[in-house]
């Protein structure tokens, strides 16, 4: 039986977030990896409610490194994080469950971190 370690959600207004990269180019290079850089505004603002909704998840008020935080589809559609380094290590053995949508102007996210 696996016990829930933490629950996050996160909602992002997309104009909103598309205005916020355009003030701060910077901000995509350090919140997205590569692949994650090249997506339309719409999933990049369901990908960054993600990684915040990741955070809360894991309680993470200390050093967070967004690009260890990956977020691809799989072959049927579905999101998933893949996780490298220091993040990799600290989830050795939990579940992170993820849920992406954007719809009439906001993007959300929610995560469930569970032990195995």
């Amino acid at each position: 039986m696996a016990n829930i370690l933490g629950i996050g959600i996160d909602v992002v207004d997309i104009e909103r977030f598309k205005e916020s990269l355009d003030r701060t180019p910077g901000l995509i290079t350090r919140v997205f990896t590569p692949a994650e850089s090249k997506l339309k505004i719409a999933s990049l603002a369901a990908r960054f409610a993600a990684k915040e909704a990741l955070a809360k998840a894991l309680n993470a008020k200390t050093s967070f490194n967004w690009q260890e935080a990956e977020i691809v589809s799989e072959s049927t559609g579905k999101p998933i994080f893949t996780f490298s380094g220091e993040m990799a290590k600290r989830l050795v053995g939990h579940n992170v469950h993820l849920t992406l949508s954007h719809d009439a102007g906001i993007a959300s996210a929610m995560v469930i971190v569970e032990v195995a």
